[in-house]
């Protein structure tokens, strides 16, 4: 009976081995066809003078490391007395052939502030490659060596991938020249910190150094995205892999093979994300949109007539879930276009048309962003100030006051107002209109503290507030 049940048992594991293994991906063809169009990227820059440098061999005091750590980490012998020479630094990384004649594209900080960047073929052929633009905020470069008839790649559509869907990316790890590695798609639209304009596709393929600018495929053998980054603490793979989309890149390219540069789309807002109780103060079903916390001046936004407080929900038709959702909308309108923006303004929903400006580079972003805030000509608190409407009310159980519309540098943005805030007493005195606002703040002591009772998403508290003039 149990030589029986080991044969039943042995059947089983025959019958089913070639079942799981159907199962899964055979990647064999679809590595043979692609990898000759893969390529190994070196940038080769200037040497950098040993004047205020650390010497490789030397401890931080200027003594000499021990042999054993040399050993350890690889390091080269010398004779006694004989001081290494300094190598010129080279980074390693991927590539992929997209036209028969020499262009190719990879990751812009594989190749940034490069004096040479020097491309490595399938055939081992070894050529200088044309910089033909590159662009740091998508992490793009076009390149272009002096070859023809070259094997490329095909290009599918990154919005057609699915999450679940498997991928496989093919470069340089650590200078293995056409490794492969494989996983799933983990998730879609992924935006990271300091990468607004890219919605990434995020994988659990082993990406580590080398593997940038390297091509992801899908099934079907069509490069849907350019690997880009993984986040790590520990320096190595950790299931968290980053690939530009390839309609993003393509894109990219073209603008940069056309005209050497890329512009994308702007609005001119700040923006933060709508939790659940910014939802609730907003009267929003969902905590969902991008909240306009700023317009910027002289922007877009601020012709179209966007105010601060203003919920985005949707843009071009399209649903801002996050509040990151929106530069990638946005980026992708061109310049000069009237776009349909739906928002919710004090509880009613409303749409505006807005014509899309250009995306200034990254100084004057930084200048127009740290703008000092416009003096108002109007009352000593330099804040606008708009009628209680019904909504509000009924809400926030607030029978009288008024609303911060907008705060500008003076005594209200010292004083912590926030757009919204609902102004009910000043210095003791109520407040129950724009009249009487005006009027109570008119008498204001300068160089003393008064108490300034608000109601602030229906919770009231008093802060102190100061005229300095």
């Amino acid at each position: 009976m149990r030589q029986f049940n080991r044969l039943i048992c042995a059947f089983f594991i025959f019958v089913a081995a070639p079942l799981s293994a159907a199962g899964l991906p055979d990647f064999k063809s679809l590595v043979k066809e692609a990898s000759p169009a893969v390529v190994n990227i070196s940038t080769v820059q200037k040497a950098q003078s040993d004047k205020g440098r650390m010497h490789p061999f030397m401890g931080p005091n200027g003594e000499e490391i021990p042999e054993i750590f040399r050993h350890f980490f690889r390091m080269p012998e010398f004779e006694q007395g004989e001081r290494p020479r300094r190598k010129t630094p080279q980074s390693l990384g991927s590539g992929f052939i997209i036209s028969e004649d020499g262009y190719l594209l990879t990751n812009h900080h594989v190749i940034a502030e490069a004096d040479k960047v020097l491309v490595r073929l399938a055939d081992r052929r070894e050529l200088e490659a044309e910089v033909i633009g590159s662009d740091e905020r998508s992490d793009v470069a076009l390149l272009k060596i002096d070859a023809s008839d070259l094997p490329t790649v095909e290009l599918g559509k990154s919005k057609e991938l699915e999450v679940g869907e498997w991928v496989l990316a093919i470069g340089s790890p650590f200078g293995f020249d056409h490794s492969v590695t494989a996983g799933i798609v983990s998730a879609k639209e992924r935006a990271l910190a300091n990468e607004t304009y890219v919605p990434f596709i995020q994988t659990d393929v082993a990406i580590n150094p080398g593997n940038s600018g390297g091509p992801l495929f899908n099934l079907e053998g069509e490069v849907v995205g350019i690997n880009s980054q993984i986040y790590t603490r520990s320096g190595g793979f950790m299931g968290l892999s980053f690939a530009i989309p390839i309609d993003v890149a393509m894109d990219v390219a073209d603008q940069l093979k056309t005209h050497g540069y890329v512009t994308r789309g702007w609005l001119g807002v700040i923006i933060q994300e709508v939790n659940r109780d910014l939802a609730e103060s907003f009267g929003l079903e969902k905590p969902a949109g991008a909240l306009v916390a700023k317009v910027l001046p002289n922007s877009p936004a601020e012709k179209s007539g966007l105010q601060e407080g203003d919920v985005i929900l949707r843009f071009e038709g399209m649903e801002v879930i996050r509040s990151s959702d929106l530069p990638h909308h946005v980026g992708r309108v061109k310049p000069g276009k009237k776009a349909r923006v739906e928002i919710v303004r004090a509880g009613e929903k409303k749409t505006l048309r807005v014509e899309i400006g250009t995306l200034p580079n990254q100084d004057e972003l930084a200048k127009t962003q740290h703008k000092k805030p416009e003096k108002s000509d109007g009352n000593r608190l330099d804040i606008e100030v708009a009628e209680l409407d019904a909504k509000r009310k009924e809400k926030w159980q607030v029978n009288s006051g008024v609303v911060v519309k907008k705060v500008m540098q003076g005594a209200g943005a010292d004083a912590g107002l926030m757009v919204g805030d609902v102004i009910t007493m000043l210095n003791g005195q109520k407040v129950s209109s724009i009249a009487s606002f005006e009027k109570v703040s008119a008498a204001l002591p300068a160089g003393k503290s008064v108490p300034m009772r608000i109601v602030r998403r229906g919770s009231p508290l008093f802060i102190p507030l100061r005229i300095t003039e």
